[in-house]
């Protein structure tokens, strides 16, 4: 009897333990907004519509003085920030990628660094960058060779192609394994799987010829991709506008900007790096007029977070590329013009 309960005791116990299991699957999961924010770096949940930033800038990649020394940079465009805040920048004017750990004031040269070519251990005008943990590498968008690349961070001289004759810009992956890839000559922006680069990539964006339609990009940049697969795009070229694609879709829908677009009001002047926090707010970089603005979920107005004229002297930027945040919600912005990369902390 005892044996014959023992074991009607470890069934409902293992039926317990697999609802419980299949429960958790269905619910929401919060941790996964939190891993989707990879698609651009580590992100934090401190992050919302109502966060501030320091007024003043700490100098965190670069030097006053632009150059190709390991303290320097040279119009830097994409930025990855990592898990454990460090920086990995595409270097653009130096035609390398750099690894920047936190609190440091050198880099490391992860991938090129041998003047600008197509051989393998050359890149030419990199723009984005990111982290494939997986692998232990970078992959990253080589723009002027037409190619995505895939270095190893350690020990690494050459780089392998993993896609080929592809207009890329702008980089990101999410929490299920996929690659995505603006693709500017095409007005599309693609998914492949990870790994997994031997067929054509899949539209998930765009693909209509070029346009301002719903179904349209015109010059696609840098985008972001969230918890459901919904990808924004910053269509960059006569649309001024960030769109939302959300997964399956044929069609967008406009969350940021649009037509006629002037300093100051509701809409985008030259969007850039995108970043979406969990409550849908959209942070974004206006790189014709310095500014990064942010946009709530809804909003018609956006507001000015950080800008040129707030920023002079030591602060001063000018030209932002890119922009991240860290696991604690400071922000970090690529002033390409200064060569620099720039990070504003939390209040």
């Amino acid at each position: 009897m005892r044996l014959i309960s023992f074991c009607v005791w470890n069934l409902l116990l293992l039926i317990v333990i697999c609802t419980t299991v299949e429960n958790e699957d269905r619910k929401p999961n919060l941790q996964s907004t939190q891993a989707s924010f990879e698609a651009t770096s580590a992100f934090s949940s401190l992050v919302n519509g109502s966060s501030k930033w320091s007024n003043h800038s700490i100098t965190v990649a670069g030097s006053r003085d632009s150059g190709d020394k390991l303290n320097q940079l040279l119009l830097p465009i994409g930025l990855y920030v990592d898990d454990d805040d460090t920086l990995y920048i595409a270097d653009t004017g130096n035609n390398r990628v750099m690894e920047w750990k936190s609190g440091a004031t050198v880099g490391r040269v992860v991938a090129g660094g041998n003047g600008f070519g197509s051989k393998m251990n050359q890149l030419f005008d990199p723009t984005d960058v990111i982290v494939d943990h997986e692998s232990d590498s970078v992959i990253i968008c080589d723009r002027r060779n037409t190619r995505i690349v895939q270095w190893p961070l350690q020990g690494g001289t050459t780089g392998q192609i993993i896609i080929s004759n592809i207009s890329c810009f702008g980089l990101a992956k999410d929490n299920a394994g996929f690659l995505y890839v603006t693709d500017t000559m095409n007005d599309t922006v693609r998914r492949w799987k990870m790994g997994d680069y031997t067929r054509e990539g899949i539209v998930v964006a765009g693909g209509d010829e070029i346009g301002g339609n719903l179904n349209q990009l015109d010059g696609p940049k840098f985008l972001f991709v969230d918890s459901e697969q919904s990808v924004y795009v910053t269509d960059w070229s006569d649309n001024h506008r960030v769109t939302k694609w959300t997964k399956g879709s044929k069609q967008s829908l406009i969350v940021v900007g649009g037509d006629n677009y002037i300093e100051g009001h509701i809409q985008l002047s030259d969007p850039r790096g995108i970043v979406v926090d969990r409550y849908g707010t959209v942070y974004v970089v206006e790189n014709m007029f310095s500014l990064i603005t942010e946009w709530p979920k809804g909003a018609t107005v956006g507001k000015i977070i950080l800008n040129r004229p707030a920023y002079l002297e030591e602060n001063w930027f000018n030209g932002p590329e890119d922009l991240s945040f860290d696991r604690n919600g400071n922000l970090y912005v690529v002033d390409s013009h200064n060569s620099l990369v720039r990070k504003f902390l939390l209040k």
